[in-house]
């Protein structure tokens, strides 16, 4: 009678295909395949190093600021930034603007939306705002506040501006980084109740941060 002879597993292992191996050279490639990606984006990151957006307060005009009652605003202003894009080989996409005035910390316009768009290599971008607000709670001291300024002789708003940015290097498009703006307009307010809107014309640059 012949013997039938069986290899054992391990005498299979050692003859045949090694399963451990193939993963290891698959995880090692692609290892290196997502480092060196990642080494590539970062020394284009390095090599552009993007500037973050600058603005400028061009005007304002405040038409209506009075209240209602004791702590009830009504306001209607109108503003003009100019958005410059520093960088020379890096364009910006801008998403999701809203913009607003501020007077001592508390709001006293709505939001305000400016439409979407792209802003190429060093390129510039003048942007409008009208800022309402009809009846919008604030402080029992605005008055006093306001009487303070008026006394002073001037009068100082926080214009912001809220957003998204997007970097666009060639074809490729970064995530969405936070853009805050704020831009601070100095307005000359006597005694005596102007007739016409205050107007503030000036090029005082604005704090940018991302």
């Amino acid at each position: 009678m012949s013997q039938f002879y069986t290899k054992s597993p391990k005498h299979c292992g050692k003859q045949g295909f090694n399963v451990d191996k193939l993963y290891k050279k698959l995880f090692f490639g692609f290892s290196v395949l997502l480092t060196s990606i990642l080494a590539l984006i970062f020394l284009i990151w390095l090599i552009l190093h993007p500037s973050k957006p600058q603005f400028s307060l061009k005007e304002v005009d405040i038409y209506q600021l009075n209240l209602s009652g004791s702590h009830l605003l009504n306001s209607s202003i109108q503003l003009t930034l100019l958005s410059k894009n520093p960088n020379q080989k890096v364009g910006i996409y801008y998403d999701d603007l809203q913009v607003y005035a501020a007077y001592k910390g508390q709001q006293i316009t709505m939001y305000s939306s400016l439409p979407p768009f792209y802003q190429g290599h060093q390129d510039s971008n003048l942007l409008t705002a009208s800022l309402v607000g009809s009846g919008l709670p604030v402080a029992p001291s605005f008055g006093y506040e306001v009487g303070r300024d008026q006394t002073a002789g001037r009068l100082v708003l926080n214009l912001r501006v809220n957003g998204r940015i997007r970097w666009k290097v060639g074809t490729w498009v970064s995530g969405r980084y936070r853009l805050n703006v704020n831009c601070v307009a100095v307005m000359a307010f006597g005694p005596t109740i102007p007739t016409g809107p205050l107007i503030s014309r000036q090029g005082t640059e604005c704090s940018t941060s991302i």
